[in-house]
């Protein structure tokens, strides 16, 4: 498996979850990733399984200069960039009539202005066959009880691939949006319990959560040159759940 090989990519929320799925794929396909994420033991954790060809650098996507920290770190010891997959985001559920600001702000600092300077800041170590991946998710479509701040945010995600693509015409450069449904992650399965893993699995046609290596499997597809021809576009991996 070499669809990746040679090229370097940056994964935001990489140390856990989806990313660290992804990580792991891209890994096996030839990538040389640098991972991203707030806790320093769990980033250490997630280097040592996935070997030598990974790297981690500790910060949060809503300060820029974390981000300015993880490109000159790319930079330093790699030269360029070949993928970004802008997968960091935030969700806490809170009713309409119970909205806060602060609530907003989080969401938003996390899934909206994190996710436009991790793209802008590495636009620089970019060059033609480049791939930008922004992870969306099904409530951006269909919404979901109770997560106004946070499906709010993933329908602008969804956006941006569609303003980016105009933005990078002539560069060679493509931005395609992944969109996961229900996903059998470390913090789902502590979040939902298994009864609340079992009612989300019966909301999809396929009748389960996703394993996040199915979601980082997608995320290669959309990093190689399998999709060279793909931009704008979204890639729905939600078992159905926002497609009928």
């Amino acid at each position: 498996m070499t669809r990746l090989n040679g090229k370097t990519a940056v994964i935001t929320g990489g140390a856990t979850g989806i990313g660290r799925a992804a990580a792991k794929r891209f890994i096996d396909e030839g990538a040389f990733v640098f991972i991203f994420g707030r806790r320093q033991e769990v980033l250490d954790a997630a280097v040592a399984e996935l070997g030598p060809n990974a790297r981690a650098v500790k910060g949060s996507v809503s300060d820029e200069a974390d981000l300015d920290r993880l490109y000159a770190a790319v930079k330093a010891e790699r030269g360029t960039l070949d993928v970004v997959f802008a997968n960091a985001g935030a969700g806490s559920q809170l009713a309409l009539g119970k909205i806060t600001a602060a609530h907003i702000d989080e969401t938003f600092d996390t899934n909206v202005k994190g996710v436009i300077f991790t793209v802008q800041k590495a636009l620089p170590l970019m060059g033609p066959g480049g791939s930008i991946i922004l992870t969306g998710s099904s409530a951006g479509t269909t919404g979901a009880p109770g997560m106004t701040a946070y499906s709010a945010s993933k329908a602008a995600v969804r956006n941006f691939a569609r303003t980016w693509a105009e933005d990078l015409k002539g560069t060679g450069i493509r931005v395609n949006v992944l969109s996961p449904g229900a996903t059998a992650t470390e913090l789902a399965k502590e979040a939902l319990g298994e009864e609340g893993q079992k009612v989300f699995a019966s909301m999809t046609p396929l009748q389960r959560m996703a394993d996040p290596a199915e979601i980082g499997a997608v995320a290669v597809f959309l990093a190689s040159d399998d999709s060279s021809f793909m931009t704008a576009s979204e890639v729905a991996v939600d078992g159905g759940l926002a497609q009928l």
